[in-house]
């Protein structure tokens, strides 16, 4: 009896956590960040969104690149589930749309997980980090390599970072695999 107990209450823990990640999540809360975007200006963004249920405690960060016009996505992905896209080894660009975070469960192409800009650089320091991300599908040393906890998006994101350390761009606590060394 003790055992049909456990199984209930672990289903519906689980059916409660589902429920409220639908109702508390609403797309249209998303601010309109498309607007950020200066065609005159060099710009880089730093996005988090949360991971699929149930790594929705682990964030998943990406940069959105503006070139003077010529917007661009670079992140680490593990699987590929959009299709067509450049990239290299697990390093992508354009692989999904720039201000969409990632899906809330795997399988779902509707419910998408609200997203936070972290920060901003503009101007020449925007420059230089825009012509090393263009340059990390040569340089970035784990683009042919992923693990759950390091190397990964995060490891990719303060690699970028720890080369600009002046541009006070920052990652959050959760994002597990920051800290990654081989």
């Amino acid at each position: 009896m003790k055992l049909k107990i456990k199984i209930f209450l672990i289903i519906a823990v689980i059916i409660g956590i589902l429920f409220c990640v639908l109702l508390f999540n609403n797309d249209s809360n998303q601010k309109d960040y498309p607007q950020l975007i200066d065609n005159n200006e060099y710009q880089v963004f730093l996005f988090k969104s949360r991971l699929n249920f149930p790594l929705s405690f682990v964030v998943h960060p990406w940069f959105v690149l503006n070139n003077k016009g010529e917007i661009s996505r670079w992140e680490i992905r593990q699987i590929d589930t959009y299709g067509e896209a450049t990239h290299w080894g697990y390093l992508y660009k354009d692989r999904s749309p720039f201000f969409k975070g990632t899906r809330i469960f795997t399988f779902s192409n509707k419910l998408i997980n609200k997203i936070k800009l972290v920060g901003e650089v503009e101007g020449e320091e925007a420059s230089k980090i825009i012509n090393f991300i263009q340059n990390s599908p040569t340089t970035y040393p784990f683009s042919e390599k992923y693990i759950l906890m390091g190397p990964n998006s995060n490891t990719y994101v303060q690699w970028v970072i720890n080369n600009f350390p002046d541009s006070n761009l920052k990652l959050p606590w959760n994002a597990f695999g920051k800290n990654y060394k081989e």
